[in-house]
């Protein structure tokens, strides 16, 4: 292929420009929910319907069948500035159904109420068995052309730019749930290529807890809610989930990394995504190369702490959602580099021992280096979450030329079920024709009919071969595009149900992760297998998971049983001699901070001029400044006005990546318990400074987050008991300094020297 930018490509890139000219023009802070500032009274003048925000725009104008139509997308929305029926016919009056007389009753005839009536009662669609909950964004993909050795895909070629369409989500939670709970996430990508789609469905955990995906019907109903009681909801902290596990014990490698802080990341724009299985590649020789697919993200790999997940899912159930749709509304665009590990694709399908075909193992990148092959900007978020976000639907099986699949088990019953489920959830077969999963290449498909039919096919003949169409479709070849699949040797064996020996190793893998984790991981792993298991209602499975985890390794087991309470069991196994890889731990390293939170606390009186040069320089930084005040309102208003984000009813640390603190507030009005349980409701217990700001401090330095201080607002962290130190607490003379010194502190992501592991 040419080296071309794709049109959709080039449009994106004119809302980028227009999303960063909103910001620069002052539009600062994300989260308005229009396009347009309100009136307080109802609007009367007539107008026709609001466009998107600057930051949103739906799915690429094509065809059922792959054409693009060049319509602009305001053409297939709602247009009109009055009220019409489905059909078009305008309305006089949607809030009164028509009756006999103003007492009624109501009149079986009136079309209106019905219509409306129905189509609300059929608003929702079966949610997703798993994944239910997500949040997603539009982007831009381009090939850096690296990959042209091993893949024909056009895709990846230098320059060549596509389409993409991301869903974020958990696994076990239905689309009520939080988003910070302890839960695999999925990261599936849409890549609109003009040979056809291509979906990367993968995970933010490069394994998973199953061989073969007979099993996936049970390691999901095993975490999913008790089904006598419904509960818990989206938590693997109960007794079912874990009697799977440690019976069956190939899933202890992914629940140790579930475990770690990777189950709980801070940001969907800061965690890595696996393709999971061993993939082939083929070039345009034909020869073959096996390949592990990751996303690194440029932001580097963070996650939240387990108080402050536990927090956030009280305060903002939307927390990971609002994150990414606010850092695109504000600009900074988060931005991924596909890369692949490469092995040879050799008879056994090994690699150093390791078995590709096996889903619960991973290959340590210092045996296998991860080779970036393009990047991914997430620059625009989607207008509609239901014909978009929820219609969205993924399918390992679409691929395009240059990508196959291999024999893994677990892939080979995804290829069947990931088309089998749209049928249920989104009506038939024609799902393809969404707008938001409509191909951008073209379509001849012979497929006929259906639900939801929405192409007007031509032609009698929707068969082949035949002449009453001129023979048409026609058949392509590998030199006009086809896709073909590669030509392995199948060898002669016997039908059996059972697994390779190779897949018997259930131990190594998840012992090498726990070796390649810091001290402060391992204490992190240490407790979450202490709350989950200490949720368990059954001793005996809390004895089962001690065995499997002796397995692993001896002081894990050790840790894990003092805070259970319970002996510690002798290993099964002898310990496997691997080699730690410092790849899999988070910490370390200095990473970019565009689109951090920054609580900026002032009392309203003190210093605001030095609060407006820090509002200034977080946004110049890239950041977002979110100020906080006893009340909520404008400060100055007379003069430089500066807008109160939240109140200290309002805000919880666990909002902000960190905190600068300008002054020094006093109790305000509504600081008492009966108003407000965050303040102190002893009488005896007065205090110069809100109790609720000393609350918010002291939980962010627990969670080990950088806070600064200057002028008035060094007293409130010294009468939260935070003197200046090397732990995370910077004071100085003006706010500039102090707000670069916590810049450079939130390039690690924690101040994590306050933390202080006991292994």
């Amino acid at each position: 292929m040419s080296e071309k930018k794709n049109p959709v490509a080039a449009a994106a890139e004119k809302v980028v420009e227009k999303v960063q000219d909103v910001v620069r023009a002052g539009n600062e802070i994300p989260g308005a929910p229009g396009p347009e500032e309100p009136s307080v009274e109802e609007p009367t003048e007539e107008r026709g319907p609001l466009l998107p925000k600057p930051d949103q725009r739906g799915p690429d104008t094509y065809s059922p069948t792959g054409q693009a139509t060049g319509a602009p997308q305001k053409k297939v929305a709602q247009g009109g500035d009055r009220l019409t029926t489905a059909q078009g016919a305008r309305l006089y009056d949607t809030d009164h159904s028509l009756k006999a007389g103003p007492r009624g009753p109501v009149l079986l005839q009136d079309h209106h109420l019905r219509e409306k009536i129905t189509h609300f009662d059929h608003e929702r669609i079966p949610e997703r068995v798993v994944h239910a909950r997500g949040a997603a964004a539009h982007g831009v993909f381009r090939g850096y052309g690296a990959a042209a050795g091993i893949t024909k895909a056009a895709f990846l070629a230098e320059g060549v730019e596509t389409p993409v369409f991301v869903r974020f989500s958990t696994v076990l939670g239905s689309r009520g749930s939080a988003d910070t709970v302890r839960d695999t996430r999925g990261f599936a990508t849409k890549f609109y290529t003009d040979e056809g789609v291509f979906d990367l469905v993968g995970n933010n955990i490069p394994v998973f807890f199953i061989q073969d995906a007979i099993k996936f019907p049970d390691v999901i109903h095993a975490g999913k809610p008790h089904p006598d009681r419904e509960i818990p909801q989206a938590q693997s902290a109960h007794d079912t989930f874990w009697d799977f596990v440690t019976l069956h014990t190939e899933a202890t490698h992914h629940t140790l990394w579930n475990m770690s802080d990777r189950g709980i990341p801070r940001s969907y724009r800061m965690m890595e995504g696996f393709g999971v299985h061993t993939f082939r590649l083929v070039n345009a020789e034909g020869a073959t190369t096996l390949v592990k697919f990751h996303w690194k993200p440029k932001l580097g790999v963070h996650s939240l702490v387990w108080e402050e997940a536990q927090i956030t899912a009280g305060m903002d159930p939307d927390f990971h959602r609002r994150d990414l749709a606010d850092a695109i509304e504000a600009g900074a665009f988060p931005e991924w580099e596909l890369g692949v590990q490469t092995f040879p694709d050799t008879e056994d399908q090994m690699f150093q021992g390791i078995d590709l075909l096996d889903p619960t193992k991973i290959v340590p990148e210092e045996l296998a280096p991860v080779r970036p092959i393009g990047l991914m900007t997430l620059n625009a978020n989607p207008s509609n979450f239901f014909a978009e976000t929820e219609q969205v639907a993924f399918h390992v099986g679409h691929l395009v030329p240059g990508i196959d699949v291999t024999n893994d088990p677990l892939l080979q019953g995804r290829l069947f079920s990931y088309l089998d489920t749209q049928l249920t959830r989104l009506g038939g077969p024609n799902f393809g024709q969404l707008p938001i999963n409509r191909t951008h290449a073209p379509v001849n498909d012979m497929l006929r009919d259906g639900m939801h039919q929405t192409a007007v096919h031509r032609g009698v003949a929707p068969y082949r071969p035949n002449s009453l169409d001129g023979g048409c479709p026609f058949l392509a070849g590998a030199d006009t595009g086809a896709y073909i699949e590669v030509p392995v040797e199948v060898p002669a064996s016997r039908k059996v149900r059972d697994a390779a020996v190779s897949f018997d190793d259930h131990f190594s893998q998840a012992r090498l992760f726990w070796l390649s984790m810091s001290p402060t991981e391992r204490e992190h792993i240490v407790a979450a297998y202490t709350f989950e298991l200490g949720k368990c209602w059954e001793t005996v499975i809390k004895e089962r998971a001690l065995k499997v985890l002796a397995n692993i390794d001896p002081v894990l087991c050790t840790r894990v049983a003092s805070g259970l309470g319970l002996p510690v069991p002798e290993a099964s196994l002898p310990s496997a001699a691997v080699e730690p890889s410092p790849t899999l731990s988070q910490l370390g390293g200095d990473w970019p901070v565009d689109g951090r939170i920054i609580g900026i606390v002032t009392s309203g009186t003190d210093d605001l001029a030095g609060v407006r040069e820090v509002r200034r320089a977080v946004l110049d930084a890239g950041m977002v400044p979110l100020v906080v005040a006893p009340t909520g309102g404008v400060l100055d208003p007379d003069g430089d006005p500066v807008t109160v984000q939240r109140t200290f009813a309002t805000a919880r640390s666990t909002e902000f990546d960190a905190m600068v603190l300008a002054g020094a507030p006093a109790p305000a009005a509504d600081a008492y318990g009966a108003r407000d349980a965050k303040a102190a409701d002893d009488a005896a217990v007065v205090t110069a400074v809100d109790p609720r700001l000393l609350l918010m401090v002291t939980e962010a330095y627990r969670h080990g987050k950088a806070l600064g201080a200057w002028g008035e607002g060094v007293s409130a962290l010294e009468a939260a008991g935070l003197p200046e130190g090397p732990a995370g607490v910077v004071f100085g003379e003006t706010g500039p300094p102090v707000l670069q010194a916590v810049t450079r502190l939130l390039g690690g992501h924690r101040a994590w020297g306050r933390f202080t592991p006991a292994l």
